[in-house]
């Protein structure tokens, strides 16, 4: 498959982004936020938020979570790290620069990892979704928020020709669920928990990926 982003290009375009990110994208995403926060709270424990950018989901996680935050921008993470100190957000271990395609942790290493609006956003996803499930514990889950394609219909032929202003702006616009669907098949250790739409529009949804075997994360791994 011929990557249609780039990292380079990703990192630049999200440089940009940095300083009206919040803005932007603060309310209009929000409920999705605090849905994909939920969700991993009810598993728990050490958390890896995946495209962490400039930390905007970082005060919705309770204290008893422990977090690590990663992006591609450092821009982002800039701002991440001055919410972390000027909210007082003690329960955040680390905040690094990190390319999704190749995370620098050990297997296993948390008990759920988070990817918000980061799948459609990497140059190979599927690559993405192998590292997200290999660091991630048996028994922990991986809780995805992305936009998912139409199938058929007026909103299949807009994402289509939306596509090239889509990547400028650092996405895709066309992503189908059976890439996910694929994905999965051909990924044993990983198992569907539930799709269901978020805002705006549907055209969001919150995915929850479980992988199996029971084990928990020893508390001293990095």
């Amino acid at each position: 498959m011929v990557a249609e982003l780039s990292r380079e290009k990703v990192a630049k375009t999200y440089a940009r982004w940095a300083p009206i990110y919040d803005k932007v994208f603060g309310t209009v995403f929000e409920q999705a936020r605090r849905a994909a926060v939920e969700a991993s709270e009810q598993v728990g424990g050490r958390i890896l938020e995946v495209g962490v950018g400039t930390g905007i989901s970082l005060p919705y996680y309770s204290s008893a979570c422990r977090i690590v935050g990663i992006d591609i921008s450092e821009e982002m993470l800039d701002i991440a790290r001055h919410r972390v100190i000027t909210d007082g957000l003690g329960n955040v271990e680390r905040l690094a620069v990190m390319d999704a395609e190749e995370l620098e942790f050990a297997d296993s290493s948390f008990d759920v990892v988070v990817a918000q609006y980061v799948v459609n956003t990497v140059p190979n996803p599927e690559l993405a979704l192998d590292e997200f499930l290999r660091v991630v514990r048996p028994g922990g889950e991986l809780i995805i928020v992305n936009r998912v394609g139409a199938d058929m219909g007026s909103r299949r032929a807009f994402e289509h020709l939306f596509q090239p202003v889509a990547q400028r702006l650092g996405w895709r616009s066309k992503f189908p669920w059976d890439r996910f669907e694929r994905w999965a098949a051909r990924s044993p250790a990983a198992h569907l928990i539930e799709r269901r739409p978020v805002p705006p529009l549907g055209h969001f949804s919150l995915i929850r990926f479980g992988k199996h075997g029971m084990s928990r994360v020893e508390p001293n791994r990095q």
